[in-house]
């Protein structure tokens, strides 16, 4: 890691970041998805004014530091990521006419002779459903409180690498989406389950707080909860050893509470799995020669 992270942005910095660099990328990309499907695409007009604003908003803070460059340019990723999220549910039903939930459930089945959300009914319990619908919850502020910490700490180097990580993460999952769209079995198995899952006092205000976020999106392949935490839980060793086995004791409660709460084909958990890894791999080398260059 030394020898990728040699140099710190600065806020007198007027080169593009390696993380400005993926998202105008994504962007030039979704303007593409907006101009060849526009008659479909629903709000195509506002989708492409807010994509173009985004862009040029980013390079104006880059290449005119000001006072407000230090803190947009290292936090903007946030936002920005959370937009796209939102707009690829705009994408997916318009360019996709079917979905791949039957492939997937059906490559759950002959994995494991049966389809894991409904064996799991056998360890229904209400408050392991509340356990374990907390956990799901907080995946979010736990991806976040990485970022929080190193910035915290004045480690703004790590900060960036982590910042670049994780958006790169979140972005390439929603391609994954895209490519194979899917709602999860709470929908597509719906009839199948016994019973509907039941928690003690949070557990329906959690799920249909998420819900609201999330609304129907074809979001599960593959599994941006499992491949994100991994990645949180990697880049947690850059703040202590200590935050690294609490986020190494985390990371396979969420996984497994992505099938046990129905949201997830456990496929999905291998392609966040795999991604991740990859991400893992990959990512110095990438940061390392994107942050080159003007």
């Amino acid at each position: 890691m030394a020898d990728v992270l040699t140099a710190r942005a600065t806020a007198a910095d007027t080169r593009f970041w390696a993380v400005d660099k993926v998202i105008l990328t994504y962007f030039a990309f979704s303007v593409a998805m907006l101009l060849g499907w526009w008659s479909r695409i629903p709000y195509a007009p506002a989708l492409l004014a807010a994509n173009l604003a985004g862009g040029a908003l980013i390079v104006f803070q880059a290449k005119r530091p000001n006072p407000t460059s230090w803190i947009f340019r290292n936090w903007y990723p946030l936002p920005f990521v959370a937009s796209c999220y939102k707009e690829m549910a705009l994408f997916i039903p318009a360019v996709r006419a079917t979905d791949a939930d039957g492939a997937l459930a059906g490559l759950d089945y002959r994995i494991w002779g049966a389809n894991p959300t409904v064996w799991l009914e056998r360890w229904h319990h209400p408050a392991f459903t509340e356990f374990l619908q907390a956990v799901y919850t907080l995946f979010v502020p736990a991806v976040l409180y990485v970022a929080w910490l190193l910035w915290r700490q004045r480690k703004y180097q790590d900060f960036q690498y982590y910042a670049f990580l994780i958006a790169l993460g979140f972005l390439v999952s929603y391609l994954g989406y895209l490519a194979v769209p899917a709602r999860g079995p709470r929908f597509l198995l719906k009839d199948l389950q016994h019973f509907p899952l039941q928690g003690l006092w949070l557990f329906r205000g959690m799920q249909h707080m998420l819900d609201t976020l999330e609304s129907a999106h074809y979001d599960c392949f593959p599994s941006g909860h499992t491949e994100l935490t991994i990645l949180a839980w990697w880049g947690s060793r850059m703040v202590s050893g200590r935050l690294f086995r609490v986020y190494f004791a985390y990371t396979p409660c969420i996984i497994f509470a992505t099938v046990y709460l129905r949201y997830h084909y456990t496929v999905d958990l291998l392609g966040g799995i795999v991604t991740a890894a990859c991400l893992i791999l990959a990512s110095p080398g990438l940061y390392k020669n994107l942050s080159q260059g003007a």
